[in-house]
């Protein structure tokens, strides 16, 4: 596990206009190389010069209540936009196979439910945040989280280790959809890299 002064800011794995129509050019642009990068770059002044450089952010998520406020904020903000970006694929879409589909079913009924489920807990988010599935306890549970917090944080209500999130800031969205929310998490479905997804659950064992 890196350490944080060992981050790099991640390569975007498709083009800015990859994930048309769904996601278009100009926010993926906007999203990935001014919102991400700002995130990545005052976590990398936060932690400068301090013990904090050494540590990994996973560990410091998990005490992230005694770190400041900027580490929080920054530190997911970076986290969480590395996972949405390799979650989603130009030739995403379709349903998970595997473990994870037997899981899905086992959990939440059918794959269905679960899109169902998930979607409805990304449309209400309150304000700014992100939607998550996550593995807690072995069991597969959907959550979200406010601003840049994640289910790692031990400031969060929703705890556990994500595998799939969903950006439901207005500036994931807002270009393309306005305030039409459910419209933006609907053609997010059509994007979702689940192989990624997947390997993700397979490594928590």
């Amino acid at each position: 596990m890196s350490t944080v002064k060992e981050l790099k800011f991640p390569e975007l794995p498709y083009a800015y206009d990859a994930l048309e129509p769904h996601i278009d050019k100009q926010t993926m642009e906007l999203h990935y190389s001014k919102h991400h990068k700002a995130y990545y770059d005052k976590l990398m002044n936060a932690v400068k010069d301090s013990d904090m450089e050494n540590q990994s952010l996973e560990a410091m998520f998990a005490n992230i209540s005694k770190h400041p406020v900027a580490v929080r904020n920054n530190g997911g903000g970076h986290w969480n936009h590395s996972l949405f970006w390799k979650i989603l694929s130009p030739n995403g879409g379709g349903q998970p196979s595997g473990r994870l589909a037997e899981e899905i079913s086992k959990t939440f009924g059918s794959f269905d439910a679960f899109k169902e489920e998930f979607s409805q807990v990304a449309a209400t988010r309150f304000g700014s945040g992100w939607a998550w599935l996550a593995v807690k306890d072995g069991k597969l549970i959907v959550c979200s989280t406010p601003n840049q917090d994640n289910p790692m944080m031990d400031v969060s209500e929703c705890q556990g280790q994500p595998i799939l999130g969903l950006d439901v800031w207005e500036h994931a969205y807002y270009l393309n959809y306005q305030n039409r929310r459910p419209a933006y998490i609907e053609a997010f479905w059509k994007l979702v890299n689940w192989k990624e997804v997947e390997n993700n659950f397979d490594q928590i064992g």
